[in-house]
């Protein structure tokens, strides 16, 4: 028997126990034994404190879900929320604009058709009836965009809609917490009260649009019928309503092109849950719902601002038009009272009597300091015209887009002494671009060119820096890329304003201008206060655009503007800097006036719903007479209502003389003096009339000249944008200014192009 004390022995394998196994217990050694254990791996040992951790954080959740659910109790009805409506306030914070209330009319549950129910679950909830008040996979999703900071997505069921609805307490704000709040109370819900009372509720106090909560307002609303009477398809309607009521508040347009996808989707829905058979849907017709009533609360202008302030927390600021409508707020905008009736009463006491109702007058004013949309003219009356005028209404701009063009040749190294030819006509291409009245320009610097609206120059000097730079100019003041076609920048015509804004962008624009090159996009509401007293207050980061100098600049050249060139009309009555560009478009289809001073912005714009020419009585279609003649009026009266005192603008980096250069070589006119007349001819496609009005007699019968500035004295101003306010004329005074008559490859719609 080998020596079991033996702990010693020679090299491995050779030990006292003899054989090659030595005292392992292998063979010949101390037999019997076993190895060491074999260490576990790095990576099983993290796996196990992987799992284990994920088991405690499990429990904790569900512990923490339990003690949740348990602590979490169902709150009253909120009936008094239910009730108030939004209150719409003047920039003041005091004086009141509108409060709309709410259209509500509760039912019975057997008193709602099995369509409409079927309707309803089929568009919102299909599980409704099965799940137990919550979607997981709608939770997941709503979870996750809150936690990544991304606006909440749909996946609420009929449950959870009705609960934020019904029950006070469960708030709105965007969070996880509040949701949370909302699965708890669901829970509770759907364990404690039956389905049908749930829908019940639910039906009662859901927004449809058109003000109405609850599904026997808006049958009212959209059918003036009850509830009880309603169609399946008229159902199916009103079902597909509750996810973007907006839509079909007015389904016209694009809203009926969506309007009409969603109601086949629900109708499609409605058969996949055996509520409807293939056949009845199939015979089923798009209901279309009647015109829908305006109360006359709205009336006026109140209506647009309304509208407008709704528009913008919906669109800028993550409200919902249920948020708007049910929870009490109060509603602060930037419209100064004492300026929207200035704006109205402007616009009034300036557009002849006779003047067609298709014709539309827009007028926005800016605050180029914050961009607050101080006051604005939208139409003759909301409850017959809903559509705003400055806001949803577009026109061509015409040569009111110069000075988009003239800020890019500035940024872009361009000078104000640079000179480009404004002969005419000139030829680009297939296409004749023509100055008003064939008028022949020299070669003229960038100040003269913008004076007297020089469509020859102004092409010119697109093609030298290229329209691209023009339309990147654009977007940085706030004109979006889609209202720029590809075949639009192309044009020769790109700088004379073929496309079409709405008077806030250019009243946006000349606000930038009057900022010195910094632009904030126009707003309309200063701030939001629920009702539990939280408020809410907005404001624009302003963006530079161009530098300092360029903005300098070119307010100089259109300083020159209303000094002695199209816009000699815009002088106020205290001589004050003023700037500005008028716009006259091809056979004066649209006409504006875009001024500013170092306070305020301000564009007014005339046109056609139709887009057919201008017919003003006692007006020609000029840019330069009468919404100048507006732009003046109302501007007299904000200088003094705000008290802004007089102040100069920036100086400019040079003062180059107006006037006309050498002819082009070839022939041309001789150099000429500006002219003080009128234009020999009016607009194509406007009519034959009286001459425009005499200045009003307050206006200053010397016009001051800047240093280094030239320009005509007389009643027209030597303009080319209808001169003024006899009507004198040049390079944009209506039917030319787009490059010409039709015949010369002029078109009607985008000027020339």
């Amino acid at each position: 028997m080998p020596a079991a004390s033996s702990r010693q022995g020679g090299p491995p394998g050779r030990g006292p126990g003899g054989g090659p196994g030595g005292s392992g217990g292998g063979p010949g050694g101390r037999g019997g034994g076993k190895g060491p254990k074999k260490p576990r791996s790095r990576r099983v040992r993290y796996l196990r404190r992987i799992l284990f951790t994920l088991l405690g954080i499990l429990g904790f959740l569900v512990a923490a879900f339990a003690i949740a659910y348990i602590f979490t109790p169902v709150p009253s009805p909120q009936e008094q929320a239910l009730a108030q409506g939004p209150a719409f306030y003047y920039s003041d914070g005091k004086t009141l604009i509108a409060k709309t209330g709410m259209n509500r009319d509760a039912v019975k549950f057997d008193q709602i058709p099995k369509s409409t129910r079927d309707a309803v679950i089929a568009a919102e909830n299909r599980s409704f009836y099965q799940d137990p008040g919550v979607s997981v996979q709608g939770t997941a999703r709503a979870f996750w965009s809150t936690a990544t900071g991304e606006q909440l997505q749909g996946g609420s069921t009929i449950t959870q809609q009705m609960v934020r609805n019904y029950y006070g307490g469960i708030g709105k704000e965007r969070s996880v917490t509040r949701k949370l709040k909302e699965i708890m109370v669901s829970l509770k819900v759907g364990r404690e009260k039956s389905k049908d009372w749930i829908l019940e509720q639910y039906l009662n106090t859901i927004y449809f649009g058109r003000d109405a909560y609850g599904v026997q307002a808006a049958a009212h609303a959209y059918y003036n019928k009850d509830v009880k009477d309603l169609t399946p398809a008229e159902s199916a309607y009103l079902a597909a309503a509750i996810q973007q009521p907006s839509n079909f508040a007015d389904p016209t347009g694009q809203h009926r092109v969506y309007a009409e996808q969603r109601w086949h989707a629900v109708v499609n829905n409605m058969v996949r849950d055996g509520a409807l058979s293939p056949a009845d849907a199939a015979a089923m017709r798009f209901p279309l719902p009647g015109k829908e009533k305006i109360t006359d609360v709205l009336k006026g202008q109140k209506g647009y601002m309304v509208n407008l302030a709704k528009k913008e927390l919906e669109e800028r600021r993550g409200y919902t038009e249920d948020e708007i409508n049910r929870s009490g707020l109060k509603i602060t905008t930037t419209f100064d009272r004492r300026l929207m009736d200035a704006a109205k009463k402007a616009v009034e006491n300036n557009v002849p009597a006779g003047t067609s109702k298709k014709i539309r007058t827009g007028l926005v004013s800016v605050d180029p300091n914050t961009g607050q949309v101080l006051a604005f003219y939208g139409g003759r009356n909301y409850l017959t015209e809903a559509a705003s005028s400055a806001f949803y209404d577009t026109a061509q701009a015409g040569s009111g887009f110069k000075p988009i063009a003239l800020a890019a040749a500035l940024e872009d190294g361009k000078s104000l002494s640079d000179t480009y030819d404004g002969s005419s006509p000139q030829y680009f291409g297939d296409h004749s671009i023509k100055n008003d009245s064939g008028e022949s320009f020299g070669n003229i610097n960038l100040v003269t060119a913008t004076e007297h609206s020089v469509n020859t120059a102004y092409v010119n000097l697109g093609q030298d820096i290229g329209n691209d730079k023009i339309a990147a100019m654009a977007e940085k003041l706030g004109i979006p890329a889609s209202q720029m076609t590809p075949a639009q920048r192309a044009a020769a015509s790109f700088p004379l304003g073929i496309v079409s804004l709405h008077p806030v962008q250019q009243a946006g624009v000349y606000a930038t201008f009057a900022d010195e090159g910094v632009f904030r996009q126009p707003y309309v509401v200063k701030s939001v206060t629920d009702n539990e007293g939280r408020a809410r207050k907005f404001a624009e980061k302003g963006d530079r655009a161009f530098g300092t100098q360029v903005a300098r600049d070119a307010t100089y050249a259109m300083q020159q503007v209303v000094q002695g060139g199209t816009g000699t009309g815009a002088q106020l009555p205290d001589g004050r800097d003023v700037a500005g560009k008028t716009g006259t478009t091809d056979e004066g289809r649209a006409i504006w006036f875009n001024g500013f001073v170092p306070q305020m912005a301000t564009s007014v714009a005339m046109f056609r719903e139709d887009n057919k020419a201008l017919n003003i009585p006692g007006y020609g279609s000029y840019g330069g007479q009468l919404p100048t003649q507006i732009w003046r009026s109302y501007m007299t009266d904000a200088v003094d209502i705000k008290g802004y005192d007089p102040k100069s603008f920036g100086s400019p980096s040079e003062t180059p003389g107006s006037g006309w250069g050498s002819p082009p070589a070839g022939g041309g006119q001789t150099t000429e003096g500006p002219r003080t007349g009128g234009p020999s001819h009016r607009p194509s496609g406007g009519t034959e009339g009286p001459e425009g009005p005499r200045p009003p007699t307050d206006l200053p019968t010397i016009i001051p000249t800047l240093p280094g500035g030239g320009g005509g004295t007389g009643d027209g101003g030597g303009g080319n944008d209808g001169g003024g306010n006899d009507g004198g004329g040049g390079d944009d005074g209506g039917g030319n200014d787009g490059g010409g008559d039709p015949g010369d490859g002029g078109g009607t719609g985008q000027m020339f192009n």
